[in-house]
């Protein structure tokens, strides 16, 4: 018994590998070992994540897609999704992983805009006006010269050159901004002093990451590691340096989570020494990345935070203003708008969550829900079993459906959410997003039950969904 489990550990380890083979590999030893149960693997739980960030960008527990993808598998949760910053690296891995395992899959993208029409308004970025956290979702390739096995005939190659030139500045405009703030806490925490540390970006931050995309976070862990390496006293140091108690700072320093947020706030965010606030041009608008977004035949996707700053009391307009540029589905992350201590506080912000699933609902926008799993301490999934969350599980589960079946539509046959078909056949958004819901909800995962759909005689709504199940008027 203990041989096998050093065996498991060793395998679900090796999920996080930066090397895709060994990944790959690692999964499908698991799943083998599943087949002979070896494995205790969950029954199906009405349960979803769509909105795990993976180490492509950061995930708080170093999972890689695939780890994902088998997190997913050996829970028993319904659906599962990736989300990465600026970067679409994850998502033709967690696709297949998906595939291998047998889960219900959709990978997104998310990344921040600058909306003009709020200007002066704080929206989800605290603390910086008119920035916006925004998403596209249902992604299901990252080669924009062809987007899936079926080529987005509607889209021309100069605009897929446009998005990708658009994607690669992304990343670069990302990068831009770790280093310099890294440079800025480097003049900070190296004044030539007794006790001083500074990182190399490139030797100390890139080789945290699979494919070079950082983040502040990994700049933190960077940070952390060279005043363990070089610095006789850090408690010492840090409570110096951070502007807190030395007793405070003993406390935390083998707390990897506490620890590390708290350098990030005093260093990093508003108000910190690698601080700068953005400005109009530090990042693009939603125009920009939407073309990105439906180059891949994915979809664009709003956000919304917790509904008490100036922006989000305005959400009505400024929803109105997205949908008019593009958004067809609306992201959440519940968890911190209900799993609150502070009972005021948590019935101000449940009512804001109850009042933005219910506008949602009103508008046509599917809901894209889960943890995010980039900040230590984030859930591997929601408790939907909570009381607080009976109100609105329903729409949370049905977004999850119909994430996955806009995807397996677009991977299959090309006939994702926003293609010509999908509009052609259902006109109003509310019937498309029916449909959609419906065929995430009644098709299998795997590439074995995939087939399902391109063995359909045609490619009429009532020939992909068995007339028996569902019945959906296409005019």
């Amino acid at each position: 018994m203990d041989t096998l489990k050093t065996k498991l550990d060793s395998l679900e380890t090796q999920l996080n590998d930066f090397n895709l083979a060994r990944r790959t590999a690692a999964l499908r030893e698991l799943l083998a070992l599943a087949d002979q149960g070896a494995v205790d693997i969950a029954p199906p739980a009405d349960v979803a994540n769509m909105h795990c960030h993976t180490f492509f960008s950061y995930n708080a527990y170093g999972y890689s897609p695939t780890a994902l993808a088998w997190l997913a598998k050996k829970s028993g949760y319904a659906y599962m999704g990736i989300v990465d910053f600026d970067v679409l690296d994850g998502v033709e891995e967690f696709l297949a992983a998906c595939d291998l395992a047998g889960v219900r899959g959709s990978a997104g993208m998310e990344t921040r805009v600058f909306i003009p029409e709020f200007a002066t308004r704080e929206i989800n970025s605290p603390g910086e006006p008119g920035i916006f956290y925004y998403m596209g979702i249902g992604f299901t390739s990252t080669d924009l010269t062809d987007a899936t096995d079926f080529p987005l005939k509607s889209v021309q190659s100069v605009e897929k050159t446009e998005a990708q030139a658009i994607l690669s500045g992304l990343r670069a405009r990302a990068e831009a901004r770790n280093r310099d703030v890294a440079a800025r806490v480097n003049a900070y925490l190296d004044p030539a002093a007794d006790a001083s540390i500074r990182i190399d970006y490139n030797r100390d931050v890139l080789p945290l990451t699979p494919a070079g995309n950082a983040t502040e976070r990994h700049m933190v862990v960077a940070y952390l590691q060279a005043a363990q390496r070089t610095i006789s006293d850090p408690a010492r140091f840090w409570a110096e340096k951070l502007q807190t108690s030395r007793t405070e700072i003993a406390a935390i320093l083998d707390d990897g989570p506490k620890i590390q947020n708290l350098v990030r706030s005093k260093l990093m965010k508003r108000g910190g020494v690698g601080y700068v606030q953005p400005s109009p041009e530090t990042f693009p608008s939603v125009e920009e990345v939407n073309r990105v977004i439906t180059a891949c035949g994915a979809l664009p996707c709003a956000t919304w935070l917790d509904g008490t700053s100036a922006g989000e009391q305005a959400i009505e307009e400024l929803l109105d203003l997205l949908i008019g540029k593009g958004v067809v589905a609306l992201n959440i992350i519940p968890d911190r708008n209900w799993n609150i201590a502070d009972p005021q506080i948590k019935r101000a912000k449940l009512h804001e969550l109850y009042e933005i699933v219910e506008l949602a609902r009103q508008l046509d926008l599917p809901l894209n829900v889960g943890t995010e799993m980039n900040a230590p301490g984030n859930r591997l999934v929601d408790d939907f079993a909570a009381p607080e969350l009976g109100p609105v599980r329903e729409a949370f589960m049905d977004g999850a459906a119909f994430i996955y079946g806009h995807t397996a539509m677009q991977r299959t046959l090309g006939l994702g959410y926003g293609s010509d078909w999908a509009q052609a056949h259902f006109p109003a958004r509310k019937v498309r997003n029916a449909f959609y819901t419906q065929v995430g909800k009644s098709i299998s995962p795997g590439k074995a039950t995939l087939s399902h759909l391109k063995a359909a005689p045609t490619v009429e709504p009532d020939a992909i969904l068995n007339p028996h199940i569902i019945a959906i008027k296409t005019r």
